[in-house]
This record gives C-alpha cells, structure tokens and sequence, in this order.
C-alpha cells in the first residue's frame, strides 16, 4: 500500500452510485491522496463535497486520468467500453460498475468476500469488474450454503428498488409520491409506467428467450462469480416503489441436504451477512431496515418440502452500497493491500 496515498478518480460522480462511493471512501479511511471527480459536460464545474473540502467536478474527457492510481467507473456501460481502456492506458486501475466487461473472459468478476483470489486476472486488461446489485446481494446468501451443499438450482425473484435506475429514478418515485398524495396528475419519464404503487415486472429489456437482460445478468454473472457452470439459474426481476434496499426470494435445491440450523449457521459465519429470521417475533429482513446498511440481511429460511434437499429464504441490500459502491470500494481496498 502507497504510505502517501492514492489518486482516485470517480466516473459518474453526480450520480447516485458515484456519490455514494465518496461517502464510502471516507467512511472506510480509504487513503485517498486526490479525489478526482468525473462527469458529463453538463455537471462539469459543479461542487461536490468529499470529507467537508469542496471539490469541483470536472469534465469526463480522454486526458482525465493523468497520475490516477485508481478509477471507478460507475456511468454506465457505454462511458466505461469508450473511456476505461484510457484510464488503464494512463496507469490507473479500473473498478467498473456497468454491465460492459462482466462476461469479459480476461476480466475478473469479483465479490470480495467470496472470490478474492480472482483479482489477479486484473493484470490481464487492467480492469475489474463490479457484479450487477441484485447478483451481488444474491450472492452473498447462495455463496455460504454453495460452500456446504453444492447448489444445483436457484429459482430467485427480485423486488429492485428505483436506486438501481439511478437519480432520476429516486426523484421519479418521490415526485409520483407527491403528486398522488395531493391529488396531482402523475407524469412518467423513466420508467415505462407509474412506478409509484405499481409494481413492473420489467427490469432492462426483453431477449429473445423471453427473458429480460436483468434476469440473464443474475444467471450468468453467478456462474462465474461462484466458477461454477453447472448451476441453473432462473429469475424473474420486478422493480418495486422502495427507494434503494433490494430483496429477492431465493429457492434453491443442493447435492448434500441443508438443514434450517445448518443454513443459519452458514449465514451467520459468513462475512457479511446477517441472520434476521424470527417470524414468531414477526423479524424477518425488510429493505427499510436495509437501507444505509452494508450487510446483506437474511430470513424467512424454511425448508422446501416439495423437493429431497432444497430451502427458500428471503435476502435484502442496500444496491447503492453492497449491490454497487461499497463492493467497489472494498475492490479498492484489496487492490491497495495486495497488488497496487
């Protein structure tokens, strides 16, 4: 670890999650040696706050990255397959939060707590990339029972805060909010439909399998992030007016039969995650008490009794935290401690 510090970059910083990783930095004492937040030409020139100093955003352009150790992409796919390849050509590091080089061979797809060893591959493009939020909250509950039982398959639907669909997203479902309580007409712009009371079984859109893009990232991305091909996996994604907690019902069926004490002692050894699953005391994990949080909550576990070896449970977290910036973060941190 550089004893004066790192030069970090922040692509996206006037967004959601761009702004919830410099609240992330500081709050872990990242050494952060210059913060160097990126943008469009359109939030160039505003002030951002970092640690009480004030901080000017400047334009995202190909000379942005001189003297950067570390990058964090976090402006969507198209930003990072255009500017990323730059950054690692100026010697940064890149942590990328879009969707653009997950399935990228020759980049790692990584989940601190469950495969760091795969940073290594980083050497390989430079580039490391940041699951989708629902696969990484997903993740940290089937990672645990995957490690005593083998998963053979996963039957998971998403309830996907706005959060995920950015800044315009939250203040769309405020705005609807309001303007239902006060008898206003409700206007639409992000979603396709109202998304305040309504619930859109729709998340990035429809293949040709009949599956959406969203539902296909939590398959695949689990496969690779867990080295294991043999998993099936199906989901149905579905965003839900919360503002920015996931939570996914999870029903999987294993090799080795997993008991209900087994899975909670699983849960609760493993790095985290969190078990709150008293149902007799109506406790059980719910996205407002996730909220700001950065571990992944985990209840209603019960037993499938329509299978041999199978159980369902409930997982919710933070997707501005666990599902994005505070995984990027903690990339950050094992970088800095192991390779950079």
């Amino acid at each position: 670890m550089k004893s004066e510090g790192y030069n970090v970059a922040i692509v996206g910083a006037t967004g959601a999650v761009g702004q919830e990783m410099m609240d992330i930095l500081k709050e872990r004492n990242f050494p952060v040696k210059e913060l160097r937040p990126l943008a469009s030409e359109r939030s160039a020139g505003k002030e951002i706050k970092f640690g009480g100093e004030s901080i000017e955003v400047q334009k995202l352009g190909e000379n942005s990255f001189e003297d950067i150790d570390i990058a964090l992409f976090s402006a969507g796919s198209g930003r990072s397959r255009e500017f990323a390849p730059i950054a690692v050509e100026a010697g940064a590091v890149v942590i990328d939060n879009s969707s653009a080089y997950r399935m990228d061979e020759d980049v790692p797809l990584v989940v601190p707590e469950i495969n760091p060893e795969a940073l290594e591959g980083y050497k390989k493009k430079g580039i490391v990339a940041n699951p989708n939020c629902t696969t990484a909250v997903t993740i940290m509950a089937l990672k645990p029972l995957h490690d005593i039982g083998k998963i053979k398959r996963v039957v998971a639907a998403s309830y996907q805060a706005v959060s995920g669909a950015g800044a315009q997203a939250i203040e769309e479902l405020r705005s609807q909010t309001l303007a239902w309580a006060n008898n206003e007409s409700i206007e639409v712009n992000t979603f396709p439909h109202q998304i305040a009371f309504n619930l859109l079984p729709q998340i990035d859109s429809f293949m040709e399998n009949g599956y959406t893009k969203e539902e296909m990232k939590l398959h695949n991305e689990t496969r690779k992030i867990l080295s294991d091909d043999t998993i099936a996996l199906t989901a149905t994604t579905v965003r839900v007016p919360v503002f920015r907690a996931h939570s996914v019902a999870v029903n999987i069926e294993t090799e080795k039969k997993i008991s209900i004490t087994e899975a909670k002692e699983a849960f609760d050894s493993f790095p985290g995650v969190r078990v709150v699953d008293e149902p007799q005391n109506l406790k059980y994990p719910m996205p407002i008490d996730a909220s700001g949080k950065d571990d992944c909550m985990v209840g209603r576990i019960r037993e499938d009794f329509t299978v041999p070896s199978g159980l369902s449970f409930w997982v919710v977290g933070d997707q501005l935290r666990k599902g994005a910036a505070l995984n990027a973060v903690q990339i950050a941190e094992l970088l800095a401690e192991e390779y950079i």
